[in-house]
Order: C-alpha cells, then sequence, then structure tokens
C-alpha cells in the first residue's frame, strides 16, 4: 500500500552533492574542530587533522567500490564480508588481544550480526539487492563491532582492577569461568548503554543516521521513522548477542589480553 505522506509530498533529493561549497564548508567545521582543541588544550589536534584526511581519502575510495558493488548482489556480498573482517580485526585490536584472536572476536561480531542481517533481509523488509545489503550490513557490523570493543575492554579492565574478586572466587571451589563471570559479566550493560541511550531517545535528542538518511534521499518522515526503528531495533540484538559471546569467552579464557596474560586465567 502506498504511503499517503510520501503521496502527498514532492521527492527532493537534499543529499549534499560534491563541489566547492562543500568543500568550503568542510575545511571551515575542521577548522572549528582543530581550533577548538587547540584552545581547549585537549592534545588532539593531529589526530583529528590525520582522521579527517584519512576519511576523505577512504570515502572517496569507498563510494567508487560501492558504486561498482551495488550493480551485484554479488559484488555486494563481498563487500560486506570485507566490512566483517575489518571489523574483526579493528576491534581485536581495541581489546588488546593477539592478533589470533581476530578469529574469536570475528565470532561473536558474526553471531550478532548475522541473525539480524538475515532476518531483515530474508523477509524482505529490506530488499534483497546491493542497495539494501550494504547499508544495511555496514549498520549492523558496525554496531556489533563497537559492542564487542567496549564489551571486551570493560571486561578485562574489570578483570584487572578486580583481581582479587577473582582469586577470592576460586579460594571458595568457584572453576575459572564461573569466577571470571562474577567479575565481567556486570560490565556487558555498561557496554550496551550507549545503544540502549540512542534507542530511549531517539526522535527526542537525536535523528540518527538511517533517519536522516532516508530523509536525504527524498524518503518520506514515515519511512525515515521505519528504517531508523528497523536499525535500532537490529542493532539491540546484534549487539546483546556479541556481548553476551565475547563475554563468554573472555571468561573461559579463549580471549585473554596481552597483560593479563601472565595470571589470566588460573
Amino acid at each position: 500500500m502506498p504511503d499517503p505522506v510520501a503521496l502527498a509530498l514532492p521527492i527532493v533529493v537534499t543529499a549534499p552533492s560534491p563541489g566547492w561549497k562543500l568543500g568550503i564548508v568542510l575545511l571551515v567545521l575542521l577548522g572549528i574542530a582543530v581550533t577548538a582543541a587547540t584552545v581547549g588544550r585537549l592534545g588532539i589536534r593531529r589526530m583529528q587533522l590525520f582522521a579527517a584526511l584519512r576519511a576523505t581519502v577512504q570515502l572517496g575510495v569507498v563510494s567508487l567500490v560501492i558504486a561498482a558493488a551495488l550493480r551485484s548482489v554479488w559484488w555486494s556480498a563481498a563487500f560486506a564480508a570485507l566490512m566483517f573482517v575489518v571489523a574483526s580485526l579493528t576491534s581485536t585490536r581495541r581489546i588488546g588481544v593477539p592478533l589470533p584472536g581476530i578469529v574469536l572476536v570475528g565470532l561473536a561480531i558474526v553471531c550478532g550480526a548475522l541473525p539480524v542481517l538475515a532476518l531483515v533481509l530474508g523477509s524482505g523488509v529490506i530488499p534483497f539487492n546491493g542497495a539494501g545489503l550494504v547499508p544495511t550490513a555496514g549498520i549492523i557490523i558496525g554496531n556489533a563491532m563497537t559492542g564487542a570493543t567496549l564489551t571486551g575492554r570493560r571486561a578485562f579492565d574489570e578483570l584487572r582492577s578486580h583481581a582479587g574478586t577473582y582469586e577470592a572466587a576460586l579460594a571458595i571451589g568457584l572453576p575459572s569461568p564461573d569466577a571470571a563471570y562474577e567479575v565481567v559479566g556486570p560490565t556487558a550493560r555498561e557496554a550496551l548503554i550507549p545503544s540502549l541511550d540512542q534507542t530511549r531517545t531517539v526522535g527526542l535528542v537525536t535523528l540518527p543516521g538511517a533517519f536522516i538518511g532516508v530523509l536525504l534521499g527524498g524518503g518520506s518522515a514515515v519511512q525515515a521513522g521505519a528504517a531508523q526503528l528497523l536499525v535500532l531495533i537490529g542493532v539491540l540484538a546484534a549487539q546483546a548477542i556479541t556481548a553476551s559471546v565475547l563475554l563468554r569467552l573472555v571468561a573461559h579464557g579463549r580471549l585473554v589480553r596481552t597483560d593479563l596474560a601472565a595470571w589470566y586465567p588460573r
């Protein structure tokens, strides 16, 4: 059934177009960011410049690659697989586990992302084509990566700062996985708070990317709201599974941060 709001409104694409105006605005925004960091003595001026340059180059290349990939669902699937590999590598480095740990970090991410993508694409809610697969996979995989990173970092930080609690649990006879989970289990809630807060306040405090993207692409407000709701609930599901799997891997000593390897697990 056609969206009555969409029929009532003209389709106007409002996404910015590459050009000198966009270039000037970007330079001014970067200048504001660098100035604020300098005045505030944040110590991130070089990081900001490098991040902006890297983003410009990466997005330029990726835009060309995606334009080609969208012509074929198989090339789009291959690009989604590349996203997954990069996400796994990034999260592995951020957590601080040795590089072979990428296999297990990747397992946690794919356990979270794959069921969500299978449901939203397999049900036809999002069309199974290049234009549907690439952005949806990017959002879900990216947020699963964030969930894995925050969960892993918090879990290992908690193990280090509460080593005594872990040792005490071992002393009363708990197996190492149970003792470790007593320490790391509560950290998952904190790791998932950003997504929970974004979902609670959507439309009141923030209008996240999917909503804005649909509007900029000429969709109606109703379509934008539906797309954003699908993304938010999908992210909650993906991150919850990813965090659950990763915490079990940490508690069972399958994943161990380098600085803890000398004494964990026992």
